[in-house]
């Protein structure tokens, strides 16, 4: 009986190390963001996720660590229940923007009253008003709140109407200019506040494993 007990437990051992090893065997197979995306697909029961962090975004200790690492590297995390590993597979600088920005519904205001509305937003900014306070009063859209502040943006960011107009680097900084969507019945004053900045990001698999 003792003996059966000892060979079960081997078994069991060796059965858990095979697993661990397979299971890391495969992480380290992959290189690429497209199989990465894969791995994910097929092994669900992981709660696998691709994530981006971006270094101008992301501040915390895991990001900050996963940055100094090369791609292809991982970090592992382990608690009593899980270990959570974290696999760079992707790693490049994109190219960014900064932009403020106050929105006028087209469907609230009549086009004529959008042009006045736009022409003395300019004209006050012109004359010494701060774009984040003429945003807080004009702007009509939730972002208001910020001062119209809309951040680091890229390609793929923003609506396709809206990139197409605000990212093709024909303004220079400072510059201030509307946009109109007629489409959509969006339509914008907008104020470039960031040439354009390569910021780093990085592509990490994450997948949890529980600890056995």
């Amino acid at each position: 009986m003792l003996k059966n007990i000892l060979l079960l437990l081997v078994f069991v051992t060796t059965s858990i190390c095979f697993s661990q090893n397979n299971f890391e065997s495969e992480l380290d197979s992959i290189q690429t963001l497209d199989e990465a995306k894969i791995y994910v697909k097929k092994n669900k029961s992981l709660k696998g996720k691709v994530i981006t962090f971006n270094k101008e975004k992301h501040h915390t200790q895991i990001a900050d660590e996963l940055f100094r690492l090369a791609k292809g590297s991982k970090k592992v995390y382990k608690t009593d229940m899980e270990k959570t590993y974290y696999k760079v597979v992707d790693k490049n600088e994109i190219p960014y923007q900064k932009l403020s920005y106050i929105y006028l519904d087209g469907k609230e205001k009549s086009m004529e009253e959008i042009n006045i509305l736009r022409h003395n937003i300019i004209a006050k900014y012109r004359n010494g008003f701060r774009f984040e306070d003429l945003a807080k009063l004009y702007s009509m859209d939730t972002n208001a709140k910020r001062g119209g502040d809309l951040g680091w943006v890229t390609q793929g960011d923003l609506h396709p109407d809206f990139e197409a107009h605000v990212l093709d680097n024909s303004h220079e900084v400072n510059d201030i200019f509307t946009v109109d969507i007629p489409k959509q019945q969006w339509y914008y004053v907008i104020l470039k506040t960031e040439g354009t900045k390569f910021i780093e990001e990085i592509k990490v698999l994450k997948v949890t494993e529980p600890v056995k």
